[in-house]
This record gives structure tokens, sequence and C-alpha cells, in this order.
């Protein structure tokens, strides 16, 4: 997924969902992700029937779930604006979701939306809202639309089978070569991060060599738990822009020690909890438990 490397052993086995997980880390570079071979989540289908209903139950967007992403897309919106850069006139969502984000650039900046989503009913939902979306990139890049000065995906890339082609992707048809690329995924050092639909768990280090790998340069790395935590650093939030030079991308730099840190990154989290619980978990609406 990321050195391009087959050498991995088994890094834990969990259970998520009712569902067996097992993860692996590449012997190379240091990730840790889920086989593509073995995952039930690689399957289009699976997005676009069945992820929302063994997430949350509805396959259409829940009160709670709509409340997580305005408060994303505002930290978002805040987070871009202190970094003096020009406002994006066209911005596209990759996993745009129910288009909250995209609402929010329209209304904010008046910016021309477009959204991507696979998911029939939150896709359905975007285009209620007036948020013009597409099902998938391939339809996308076959419309041939004008590039984007902003690629948004956020708690996308974790579930993606290839990371790094995606990326690529974005960078070669879509993103202007003077745009950026803002994303974010959970923090595998603070976050639990074995989820069913996660195929690859990102550390900094990992992350930042993805990127790297699908030929950004890293401008800006936030760590934060907006909205679910005042005191845990649960996601990791990247701002980008296209390498202008990717003939000679420098081979993957390994990360070391992942599960000594791993298991540093879980003890800090259980003492925020257990000393300062309503600052670890700060509470959503009809789900007060964590």
């Amino acid at each position: 997924m990321l050195c391009g490397s087959a050498q991995k052993k088994q890094f834990d086995r969990v259970r998520s969902f009712g569902f067996p997980l097992v993860y692996y880390q590449c012997e190379r570079c240091g990730l840790v992700f889920q086989s593509t071979e073995e995952s039930q989540a690689v399957d289009p289908v699976f997005y676009a029937e069945t992820y929302r209903k063994v997430y949350q139950a509805s396959a259409e967007p829940t009160a709670k779930d709509l409340w997580v992403q305005s408060q994303r897309a505002a930290h978002l919106l805040s987070l871009l604006r202190g970094q003096n850069i020009p406002d994006p006139q066209r911005v596209l969502d990759v996993g745009a979701s129910a288009g909250v984000l995209l609402a929010a650039f329209q209304k904010a900046l008046g910016s021309d939306v477009m959204g991507v989503e696979p998911g029939d009913a939150y896709r359905a939902y975007a285009e209620s809202q007036g948020i013009p979306m597409m099902a998938s990139l391939d339809a996308l890049i076959s419309a041939n639309p004008q590039r984007f000065n902003l690629i948004t995906m956020m708690h996308v890339l974790e579930h993606l089978p290839d990371p790094v082609k995606t990326l690529r992707m974005l960078r070669t048809q879509l993103l202007a070569e003077d745009g950026y690329l803002l994303l974010e995924v959970p923090n595998f050092y603070e976050h639990d991060s074995y989820e069913l639909a996660h195929l690859v768990c990102y550390t900094p280090h990992t992350l930042r060599e993805t990127l790297r790998q699908g030929g950004f340069r890293v401008l800006k790395v936030w760590r934060h738990g907006v909205p679910r935590s005042a005191r845990l650093n649960l996601y990791l939030t990247i701002l980008a822009q296209p390498q202008p030079d990717t003939n000679e991308i420098a081979p993957v730099k390994p990360e070391r020690f992942v599960r000594l840190k791993r298991q540093a990154g879980m003890l800090y989290r259980r003492v925020v909890q257990k000393i300062l619980p309503h600052q670890a978990w700060l509470p959503l609406p009809e789900d007060h438990e964590v």
C-alpha cells in the first residue's frame, strides 16, 4: 500500500461490528493495514449499500452524523483561514457524505463545489441540498471537469485499498498545479483506528510518507480531537500542495517502534480518560456514551 513490499507480519487481531479483522504491519516501511485480499470493505458495493447500515444502523444521514460533519466543517474552515491562502474558487470533496463541508465552503467563501460520494442515500441527501455530486472519481474524471483549487478528503484515505494511486490520480487529473489538498484521518497513536472499513492505520509519519509518494509536499500538520475530544489528539489533519517535480521521489522512509508508540499513546489516552473524563470525551447529540 505504501512502499510496495509484500513482506508483512501480523500486528493485531480484533473484531469490529461482529466481524473478525486481522491487521498486518509492513516489515519494510512499518505501515499497519488490512490485507485487501481478506477485507470485506474493499468491494465498492460495500460503500454504496452496506457501510452506513453497518456503522449507524441507517442508510440515511442521522442527526448525530450531520452534527459531527457541521462541527468538522467549521473547524476545517478556521484552519484554512489561519494559513493565509487564497479562498478556493472551486472545491472538490472526495467522500463528501451529506455535503455539509461543501455547503460550508459555498456559504462562507462563495466557492463552486462538487462532491464524490459512493453512498446512494448520502449522495441523494447532498443533492437535495443543492450540492452537485458524482458517484465515483472515475465518473467525475470522465466528465472532464475544470481543475479544482482545493480538494478535501475527510476520513477517506484510511478506507482506500490503494491510497498512493488515488492521491496521484487527484494530483494529475483533478487538482490545479497551484491548488491545495486538505485531508484528515484517525491518528493511530491515540484513536482506536481498528474498524471494519479502515484498511490503513495512519501514524503522523506514514501519513506524510503516503502523501510524499503520491506527489505532494506537506505544508502543515494539525493533531487534534475536534469534535470529539478537548484533550486527545484523535485526528491528523494535513494541508499539502502538489510537488512540482515528481520524477524522482525518494524511497519511503521506514518508521520504527510502531507497536511501542501505539502502546504509549493508548496508555496516555486511558490516563486522560480517567483523570479528565469530561474533557477526554465531549458529548454527541443523542449519544453521550464513549
